[in-house]
């Protein structure tokens, strides 16, 4: 895609998705990623977007992708580290979808900054979930291998969401179905592990004798 070409209303929605979606999993990388392909001229960023090029920002984001590339490939510690940017990645995830359409688009900007507040959300739930998940088991591979498919996640959607806007929506949308069905088996798996564990410490059987 051509960077100097405006943006069209497929390309922004793509890109909100995109964002909001990724935002969820590693939003330093989003950020980062962003910030870096515009300061570098490889795309055309959106004015709301424009601030995440700047230098000061570019040296912050780059440090905090730095720290949780490896603070989310330790287990336990991964967990954590969802659990505190649960209120990070959220409104983050809204705000940067919404800033795709800017203060020009209320509207639009309003309803991207749902749809990339719900994405985020979802993301996150699952990625949160998956790795609690992967935590039970006492071998740091499974964590590893996870933590290694998310950072090759959100640069590839967000290449999607700039060349291939329409394979990037229904990207977007497969993973959000996928992520709810994922976030409802494994809520099922943690509370039997937790059932268990009650059992174990608390000194119940599974009668409650």
């Amino acid at each position: 895609m051509d960077p100097l070409q405006p943006l069209d209303t497929t390309q922004l929605i793509a890109l909100a998705a995109a964002l909001g979606w990724a935002s969820g999993l590693r939003l330093y990388a989003v950020l980062a990623i962003t910030g870096l392909a515009g300061y570098a001229g490889w795309v055309d960023l959106p004015a709301g977007l424009e601030v995440l090029q700047h230098p000061a920002m570019l040296v912050a984001s780059g440090f905090m992708l730095f720290v949780e590339f490896f603070a989310d490939k330790i287990p336990g510690l991964d967990s954590l580290w969802d659990l505190v940017h649960t209120v990070v990645r959220i409104p983050a995830g809204a705000a940067l979808a919404a800033a795709v359409f800017g203060a020009d688009h209320a509207t639009a900007a309003t309803v991207a900054a749902l749809l990339g507040g719900t994405l985020a959300a979802t993301s996150h739930a699952a990625k949160a979930t998956t790795r609690a998940a992967a935590n039970t088991s006492p071998e740091p591979l499974s964590n590893v291998g996870l933590s290694l498919a998310g950072d090759l996640a959100v640069p590839s959607m967000l290449w999607l969401a700039w060349e291939h806007p329409v394979a990037a929506i229904a990207a977007v949308s497969l993973g959000f179905v996928a992520m709810l069905l994922l976030i409802w088996l494994l809520a099922k798996f943690l509370r039997r592990v937790l059932a268990r564990l009650r059992m174990m410490f608390g000194g119940t059987s599974p009668a409650g004798v």
